[in-house]
């Protein structure tokens, strides 16, 4: 267990690095980030900043030395950095969440051999291939890169095989997955903590909508199906937790589908969706994160009232700021971005036990 005063390391330095921050000071910890990033959400709320390459082995070695542990705040730093950094200082979660997570195919076959039911797929590793996949799946499907794609980013719609070249255009011609297309009612998601002893717990599955690819709210309560399905789902989530032995929060994206919940991706961090939890349940996803990395004991992950509403400010929504403010039902976040630009995640906005 950290003791208090102790420092945590955060790789990335976006806003759940920010929340993460936050959440750590609350119990007394220090952090301090590391990104390759010039300015740092994050750096603005830390002890410390260094601003240094993923593959600066000195730099690395020497942000290890300052730390009592290490977590991350994207799924998308390097493997190898979190390997160097595991022989200095303790990462958690490990790299071997970031190994999976960070490739589609890989994922896709993990989760199927734990029992999981992710939309029938095909890996897709050149031109000629998609034609193969495409005459297995048929259309309309999803195509995926294997690697790098979030926020609808990395990814082209199939709607008829003429559509083939377009897409393998879209995605930069990379190695990639495709899927076929889910009939679903909605998605949702599950977001659990689990703890260096094995302890986990889970938060309220939020009903999530997408607009352009984006997460624009997660709301409870979820839909009845999604209630239905959320046992289900939790089993799989657990699974993968356990099958990682993994520290901290996960979400898995599901589709609520005729068939149960269908396995659509996981991330190994706190997640968009969760952030509800910071108003709207007893402990929230960063916090409980911190706990885990700390090895402190989880917090309750109950809801505190129904219902529970957030909302992502994204791009010129961010302009709103004083009219949320205005609302005393309205908890509102802003993530300190100096840019405003269409389709950037720059704050939220959290209404708990009133309708917005």
């Amino acid at each position: 267990m950290l003791a208090p005063g102790a420092t945590i390391g955060i790789l990335g330095g976006g806003q759940l690095g920010r929340m993460l921050a936050l959440a750590a000071a609350q119990l007394g910890y220090r952090t301090h980030i590391y990104a390759p990033d010039a300015h740092s959400v994050a750096a603005d709320v830390a002890a410390r900043h260094t601003q240094a390459a993923w593959d600066d082995e000195p730099r690395l070695a020497a942000f290890a030395s300052d730390c009592d542990a290490v977590t991350y705040e994207f799924e998308n730093v390097p493997v190898d950095t979190v390997h160097f950094l595991s022989g200095h200082v303790a990462v958690r979660p490990g790299a071997n969440a970031l190994e999976v997570a960070q490739d589609r195919l890989a994922e896709k076959r993990f989760v199927a051999g734990l029992g999981g039911q992710p939309a029938r797929f095909a890996a897709v590793p050149d031109r000629a291939a998609l034609d193969d996949a495409l005459a297995d799946l048929g259309t309309p499907a999803i195509l995926k890169t294997v690697r790098m794609g979030y926020d609808g980013k990395g990814q082209a719609r199939i709607m008829t095989p003429a559509d083939a070249d377009a897409a393998w255009a879209t995605i930069g011609k990379h190695p990639a997955v495709l899927e076929a297309f889910v009939d679903f009612a909605c998605e949702f998601s599950v977001i659990l903590v689990r703890g260096i002893d094995g302890e986990l717990r889970c938060w309220d599955s939020p009903h999530n909508i997408h607009v352009d690819g984006i997460l624009a709210s997660a709301a409870l309560p979820p839909p009845a199906m999604v209630l239905e399905q959320q046992q289900a789902a939790r089993a799989i989530a657990g699974a993968i937790a356990d099958a990682l032995d993994y520290v901290g929060v996960l979400t898995c994206e599901f589709f609520a589908g005729c068939t149960g919940p269908v396995f659509n991706e996981m991330a190994p961090r706190v997640h968009n969706s969760g952030h509800w939890t910071i108003e709207g349940a007893v402990t929230s996803q960063f916090e409980n994160h911190i706990r885990a990395v700390a090895g402190l004991p989880l917090g309750d992950t109950a809801t505190r009232a129904l219902p529970v509403t957030m909302r992502n400010l994204i791009g010129a929504d961010i302009n709103r700021v004083a009219e949320l403010l205005a609302d005393p039902r309205a908890h509102v976040h802003h993530y300190g971005k100096a840019e405003v630009r269409e389709g950037r995640k720059l704050g939220h906005v959290t209404c708990v036990g009133v309708s917005p």
